[in-house]
């Protein structure tokens, strides 16, 4: 078994292929919503995130096929006056899970951050989702929180009507 961890080009057409074919999979599994990518988001999601100077992507691949994705974007963290990576999408397919892609490709993750100086790499995680948190507990995440007396941060959102 040959892995191997890239950050995808946008501008290659396979790794394009690589990055639409993911993450319409994750978007399938039900951590990820459970519903297919709508055509505009597979026709122009690449191209999109080739625009955003602050996003990249890094791919996993065994035996040249492609298995796991991050999808990062840069940010800051005004308490420290640094940059951060978040990881907004995160997904190795199923058939290939326990097979230690997720720690290589979190490795390239902090790899990159590490070079751009960042103070430190987040993501979200669903509560239920006891395989991705074991994961990244494993790669050394933690729940976040500034005081236990007041408790631990959650991620909220609020959808803006598109009209």
């Amino acid at each position: 078994m040959n892995i191997s961890i890239v950050k995808a080009n946008y501008l290659d057409e396979v790794h394009g292929n690589d990055i639409r074919l993911l993450l319409d999979a994750y978007a399938k599994d039900p951590m990820g919503g459970g519903k297919e990518l709508s055509k505009n988001v597979i026709d122009n999601i690449v191209a999109e995130l080739a625009k955003l100077p602050h996003a990249f992507s890094v791919i996993g691949y065994i035996d040249g096929k492609p298995v796991g994705l991050a999808n990062c974007f840069d940010g800051f963290s005004t308490f420290v006056c640094k940059p951060l990576v978040n990881i907004h999408d995160f997904v190795v397919l199923e058939k290939y899970r326990g097979k230690g892609i997720s720690q290589k490709i979190l490795e390239k993750v902090e790899e990159i951050a590490k070079l751009k100086g960042c103070c430190k790499v987040t993501l979200e995680v669903l509560s239920n989702n006891e395989a991705a948190k074991s994961s990244y507990k494993k790669f050394g995440f933690s729940g976040y929180e500034l005081d236990p007396k007041v408790g631990g941060a959650l991620f909220w959102h609020k959808e803006i009507n598109r009209t």
